[in-house]
């Protein structure tokens, strides 16, 4: 149990009293934070966790590791900044502030449930991925094939690619068949990396 908490980086530790069991859920940002007040406490790191007795525990205060330099965004960010923001500097959520207030948090589950939605996830259809040249136009010869089919995107998403003069495309729509979208590509001279039903 201790290895694994080690291992994690700390960021989630449930640790138990000695007395009456009862668990305290530490959310630690700054890693190293909520070892060094363990090891203040006169505690082995190694020790198992659920087996410290952790005597002084009530004097146990959030401040003492706590967060200090908290990053913020304002409730008006894009959801992207947000992301990049926790991305940039390692942490798992962000306070967001209408003008000097906290109104709400943005965490990393609230991002995995827009990456789902995102790509379409909770729709059955073909999804393709496949780079195309970076440049205007490539992408609307695809999509007004799948028109011309009467089907209907659920998802398109874009990302970088090794190959600076390409972006590499993510789409996934419903109405058509893998047949049909193999066919779009290959009048296109374009060949997917990835097509399947999902």
């Amino acid at each position: 149990m201790a290895d694994r908490n080690r291992a994690e980086g700390w960021k989630h530790a449930k640790l138990t009293g000695h007395e009456n069991e009862a668990l305290l859920e530490a959310l630690v940002e700054n890693n190293g934070e909520l070892q060094d007040r363990l090891l203040e406490c006169g505690k082995h790191p190694d020790a198992v966790i659920e087996d410290i007795d952790f005597g002084g525990l009530s004097k146990l205060t959030v401040e003492k590791f706590m967060t200090k330099k908290v990053v913020t965004v304002s409730e008006n960010e894009v959801v992207e900044e947000a992301a990049r923001i926790m991305v940039d500097n390692e942490i798992g959520c962000v306070p967001v502030m209408k003008n000097d207030l906290v109104v709400g948090i943005v965490t990393e589950s609230d991002l995995f449930h827009l990456f789902t939605d995102m790509f379409g996830a909770r729709y059955s259809g073909v999804r393709a991925t496949l780079s195309l040249d970076d440049k205007p136009g490539q992408l609307v010869k695809i999509v007004t094939q799948i028109a011309e089919l009467k089907g209907n995107i659920v998802s398109v998403v874009t990302q970088e690619s090794k190959d600076s003069s390409q972006r590499k495309i993510t789409i996934k729509a419903t109405g058509v068949t893998q047949n049909q979208m193999e066919q779009i590509f290959a009048s296109l001279g374009v060949v997917p990396e990835d097509l399947r039903i999902i």
